[in-house]
């Protein structure tokens, strides 16, 4: 091949419709736990997740709630893969060799939402949410209640997956009420678990019979295996995902594309007798709603 400036085009085009392909094509999870925020500056701040009155009856003038009173602020960070293609290559019409590394790039850039939402697992013990406590904890306060002033509620276990621990997660989330003691609604609906507890954890969800007798949470809640738990086997989370609001958030500052350093006198091409490719983007993941997650570490052992 003749190397000039309209074959490097037409290279480029053909490497960024294989990698937008592969792009629109790769299943994604992330959805299922965490809402897509549009971001638009460095950082968002989400005071208002603290926020959650209840409909009231409209007698004298409206009360308004302060949705600001918190800073949870989640901050975008900037990811980046880049690869290169041999001149040479190019040069001997050696083109076809390089289309699993771009299908591979956009794979990974597409991945990059899961693996950021997922990734919050783990560390769900530990990372604050809006109240200043962990996401996953037994002190979450009652944040406006004068009445409630100094109690908690918990979203947190430690029991390991068990049917008995599975009912104690699902009563204790359908159990949690708002600042003004009305329940919250809350049916969780999604169970999360490592690889190693797919099996115990499709049992709860969808066997007819446990231990010789009915099953009574058959159907109460998809399993869904975040490999994100593969060092932490013993972990659980039991979800609500039908809400609007989810329990994690990914907030998408700009999106990934394709990007090319190949001009005949940058370094790469003159000193390297390379050319670059790499795609890049700006997000992060955060914590959305406590109350739409039950967590447990799996450090004990509950019921059968």
């Amino acid at each position: 091949m003749i190397i000039n400036q309209a074959a490097i085009n037409d290279i480029y085009s053909s490497f960024n419709t294989v990698f937008n392909k592969t792009l629109e094509e790769t299943t994604v999870l992330h959805p299922k736990i965490a809402m897509e925020v549009p971001s638009e500056a460095s950082d968002e701040n989400y005071g208002w997740l603290g926020s959650m009155p209840s409909m009231r009856e409209w007698v004298g003038d409206r009360q308004i709630r302060n949705v600001a009173v918190h800073t949870y602020a989640i901050k975008n960070k900037l990811f980046e893969k880049t690869i290169s293609v041999s001149r040479n290559d190019i040069e001997d019409d050696r083109i076809g060799v390089y289309k699993p590394m771009f299908q591979d790039l956009a794979e990974g850039a597409r991945k990059l939402p899961d693996k950021l939402v997922f990734g919050l697992l783990p560390r769900a013990f530990a990372d604050l949410c809006y109240d200043k406590k962990p996401f996953i904890s037994n002190v979450h306060p009652y944040l406006y209640s004068i009445t409630k002033s100094g109690k908690t509620q918990s979203n947190k276990g430690t029991d390991k997956l068990t049917p008995d621990s599975y009912g104690i997660a699902r009563a204790a989330m359908m159990s949690l009420t708002n600042d003004e003691g009305e329940p919250l609604y809350i049916i969780p609906d999604l169970l999360v678990v490592s690889p190693q507890n797919d099996a115990a954890a499709r049992r709860i969800a969808y066997a007819e019979l446990i231990n010789n007798e009915t099953n009574i949470y058959k159907g109460t809640a998809e399993v869904l295996v975040a490999p994100e738990l593969v060092n932490n086997p013993d972990m659980w989370f039991l979800l609500c995902t039908s809400k609007a609001i989810k329990p994690f958030i990914f907030q998408n500052r700009r999106k990934p594309a394709l990007v090319a350093k190949t001009a005949a006198n940058d370094d790469n091409v003159f000193f390297g007798n390379e050319y670059l490719y790499g795609v890049d983007t700006r997000c992060n993941a955060g914590c959305g709603l406590w109350q739409l997650a039950y967590g447990s570490d799996g450090t004990t052992t509950g019921g059968v």
